[in-house]
């Protein structure tokens, strides 16, 4: 009995209990299960024979003759493939057809895994992942703005020593270092900074992109899809993470750093709404360092808030929120003369972290540089499709572990200020 048969009696079981509305009993399972077995059986089978099959061609060349690779005509810093639909297809074909595109063979030390196609697949090569990469960024708008360090080979972790300053006040400047007027003949008392040590580890996100064999056959569909939906999905959960990760196998997020400022809401304010008043708070929280640098994100529920928000001046009022301009103009409305950028990560309008003043520069992210992709033809083998998964190792925290306080004043300062709940 062939594959395909074996398939069919799977596919006619499966449809008769979906029928009746019930589960396998026990007899079915074990048929099931038993018809399951052959069919891994039997790929492992054409698999083995597809080895024996290539040897036999190789044994067939004089062993006087130079057996050479064959030839693909690239030019210097061309492309190997046209698209990434291109190569998908060919590791397909690999995999499934034992046709090797030779173009997969010549560069399998750029990240191609040469393993047996039954047991796993080809990774997909450098090319592709770094399409995938660039489409994250681009689509990720929080990620996009921090501070982004690469991992090297050979480790899993980012280390950093860093001057512990807490406070602005005096002997307390970059973490006890203190200096003094002298006198004529006087002394110096010693001081010294305060060190301490940032540290995270790799996590990382990862995606399963399933193909059909139709899909297979238009590579400009799939050039179009794969880095479309895998770039997409990860730079959102990226932004997310950023914004309000919790630290626990994901980025620790600014919502959740222990450096963040909350500024409460004004007295008698109403429920869902923004006023100039914490605006101005919020800038004021914000330090003085970071504003040149700083972005507002907000939920777009807030915009009806900002729209219609004004400065009172006696019986009369002027705005405060510029919107955007036209084609020559800033993409991003303005307050404050900072970017205010919706994000669908930002909470919605009247909960703590609906609109947030960031400066994404003082927040590390690290990578181990490209999207890591391979591919298989047995997660979903009954309905003739290929699993592409994709992983992509990554991790961020905020480069400062609390607030600072100033030489002068009571409130705190942070890089990261955002409104508090008004319900």
């Amino acid at each position: 009995m062939n594959i395909k048969d074996l398939r069919n009696k799977q596919a006619a079981l499966l449809a008769l209990v979906k029928a009746e509305n019930r589960v396998f009993t026990k007899e079915e399972q074990a048929e099931f299960d038993n018809l399951q077995s052959q069919i891994v059986s039997a790929v492992a089978l054409i698999d083995a024979q597809n080895k024996i099959d290539a040897t036999d061609s190789l044994l067939s060349i004089p062993a006087s003759q130079n057996v050479q690779e064959p030839r693909i005509d690239v030019k210097k810093n061309e492309p190997k493939w046209k698209n990434v639909g291109e190569l998908l297809q060919a590791v397909a074909k690999a995999t499934t057809r034992n046709e090797m595109d030779p173009r997969l063979v010549k560069n399998a030390s750029l990240g191609l895994n040469e393993s047996v196609p039954a047991e796993g697949g080809f990774l997909v090569e450098e090319q592709m992942e770094t399409a995938i990469l660039k489409r994250t960024y681009d689509s990720a708008v929080i990620a996009s703005k921090c501070d982004k360090t690469a991992i090297g080979a050979g480790f899993n972790r980012w280390a950093a020593n860093y001057i512990n300053e807490t406070s602005r006040a005096t002997g307390s400047r970059m973490g006890g270092v203190r200096g003094y007027w002298i006198p004529e003949a006087g002394t110096i008392t010693a001081s010294a900074p305060t060190l301490a040590r940032l540290e995270m580890k790799l996590s990382k996100l990862g995606a399963i992109f399933y193909a059909t064999e139709e899909q297979l056959e238009d590579s400009t569909a799939l050039s179009s899809e794969v880095p479309g939906y895998v770039g997409d999905e990860f730079a959102w959960l990226l932004d997310d993470a950023i914004l309000n990760g919790n630290g626990a196998g994901l980025p620790l997020g600014i919502n959740n750093s222990a450096a963040l400022v909350s500024v409460d809401k004004e007295n008698g304010q109403a429920a869902k709404t923004i006023v100039y008043e914490n605006i101005v708070k919020m800038w004021s929280r914000m330090w003085a360092k970071s504003r040149s640098n700083s972005v507002w994100f907000i939920n777009q529920d807030c915009e009806p808030q900002l729209l219609t928000m004004g400065m009172v001046i006696g019986n009369n009022g002027v705005p405060v929120y510029m919107p955007a301009g036209g084609l020559s103009a800033s993409p991003y409305a303005t307050l404050l003369g900072r970017p205010v950028v919706p994000v669908e990560q930002a909470a919605t309008c009247g909960t703590a972290g609906d609109i947030v003043l960031a400066d994404m520069s003082q927040y590390k992210l690290i990578d181990k540089g490209a999207i890591k992709s391979a591919e298989s033809i047995h997660v979903q083998f009954l309905t003739e499709q290929r699993a592409f998964r994709f992983t992509y190792r990554v991790n961020g925290m905020s480069k400062w572990t609390s607030a600072l306080t100033p030489a002068n004043g009571t409130n705190t300062l942070s890089p990261y200020v955002r409104l508090a709940v008004r319900a």
